[in-house]
C-alpha cells in the first residue's frame, strides 16, 4: 500500500495516489485497450510501452498542484494499480470542473470507479469547490451509471466541452 508523499487521498479499499513511473506496464494495459479508449474521446490506443512513458508525465504535470490531478487509483488489497481518476478543469470551459475515471477491465464491476470518483468529488468540496462536472460519451451506460449513483443531475447531451457531443452530469457541493 502507497503511504508516501505522493498519495493524494485513500478510501476504504483504494490509494489515491500521483502516478509513478514504476506504473508503465499497468498503464500501457490500461490504455492499450481499445474496450476503454474509445470512450476517451480524441485520445489515442497506446501502441508502444514507451509511449506509457509520456503518459505517465503529462498525468503527472496536471498532478503538479494540491488541488487538481489526473491520479492512480491502487488497491489497497493487493497494490495493483486499477485505473485513473481525475478533477480537472475542463479544458475550453469557463472553469468547470470535472470528474473522471479510466479503469483496467479487470477492475470493471467492483464499485472502484464510484468510490474513487466519490472521494475526488469529496475532495473538490473540501477545497471549495460549488459544484463538479462529469461527461461521457452518449453510449458509455456504465459511467453514466456511475454518475447517477454519485447523485449527479443528468444535463443532457451537449457538445459545448472537447469537439464532440457528450452525456453531461453535474453535481453541487451540499449546503
Amino acid at each position: 500500500m502507497s503511504t508516501d508523499l505522493t498519495t493524494v487521498l485513500t478510501t476504504d479499499r483504494l490509494v489515491v495516489r500521483r502516478w509513478r513511473a514504476g506504473d508503465r506496464e499497468r498503464a500501457f494495459d490500461l490504455y492499450s485497450r481499445t474496450e476503454v479508449t474509445r470512450w476517451l474521446g480524441r485520445s489515442r490506443t497506446l501502441e508502444q510501452l514507451a509511449e506509457a512513458d509520456a503518459l505517465i508525465e503529462r498525468f503527472r504535470s496536471r498532478s503538479a498542484g494540491p488541488r487538481y490531478g489526473v491520479w492512480a487509483v491502487e488497491r489497497r488489497d493487493t497494490g495493483v494499480v486499477a485505473g485513473s481518476v481525475l478533477l480537472v478543469p475542463i479544458p475550453d470551459g469557463a472553469g468547470e470542473v470535472e470528474v473522471g475515471w479510466h479503469f483496467h477491465p479487470d477492475s470493471w464491476g467492483h464499485g472502484f470507479a464510484t468510490e474513487a470518483a466519490g472521494a475526488a468529488v469529496a475532495k473538490g468540496f473540501a477545497d471549495g469547490l460549488s459544484e463538479v462536472h462529469a461527461v461521457t460519451h452518449p453510449d458509455n451506460r456504465p459511467s453514466q451509471a456511475v454518475c447517477r449513483r454519485l447523485g449527479m443531475t443528468a444535463l443532457g447531451r451537449t457538445d459545448r466541452w472537447y469537439g464532440t457531443e457528450l452525456t453531461a452530469f453535474r453535481l453541487t457541493a451540499p449546503h
